[in-house]
Parts: structure tokens; C-alpha cells; sequence
């Protein structure tokens, strides 16, 4: 089963058009608050996304930056 997993951020919202669209599609994902979450931030960065949201994470490999064109900055 692919891991997935949906970095974002409560304020941006194409995060939740993100969600929305995961859920009705039925998909199993982890989503994380990267203003919140230092750490969740941090794995983002790493996995080379950047400073845009919302991010999509399938296996270690990020499939989507940003939704439909869109996305929100976040501070460092």
C-alpha cells in the first residue's frame, strides 16, 4: 500500500481543496500542519518541496506541489 501523506498548512486554502479532493477519491493519507509542526516541516524540505503548499508525498516522492496551479507560501 502507498504511503501518503499531505503537508499543508490550516490557513491555505488550496490545502483543503487538496483534502477534499484525497477524500472523495476515498485515498488513505496522513496530513500534517507545517506552521505547527517543525518537524513535518522539516520532512517536507527534505523530500525537496520547497516553501509552497500543499504538498503530496506518495512513497518518499513528492507527486504534487501546490493544487491546480495554486498554492500558499510559508515562512520560514
Amino acid at each position: 500500500m502507498t504511503r501518503v501523506e499531505l503537508y499543508g498548512t490550516a490557513t491555505c486554502p488550496y490545502t483543503r481543496d487538496l483534502r477534499e479532493w484525497l477524500e472523495c477519491r476515498g485515498e488513505r493519507f496522513d496530513e500534517y500542519d507545517v506552521e505547527r509542526d517543525s518537524a513535518a516541516r522539516e520532512r517536507m524540505r527534505k523530500a525537496g518541496a520547497g516553501r509552497t503548499v500543499p504538498v503530496l508525498v506518495e512513497d518518499g516522492v513528492v507527486t504534487r506541489v501546490g493544487w491546480q496551479g495554486r498554492g500558499c507560501a510559508i515562512g520560514e
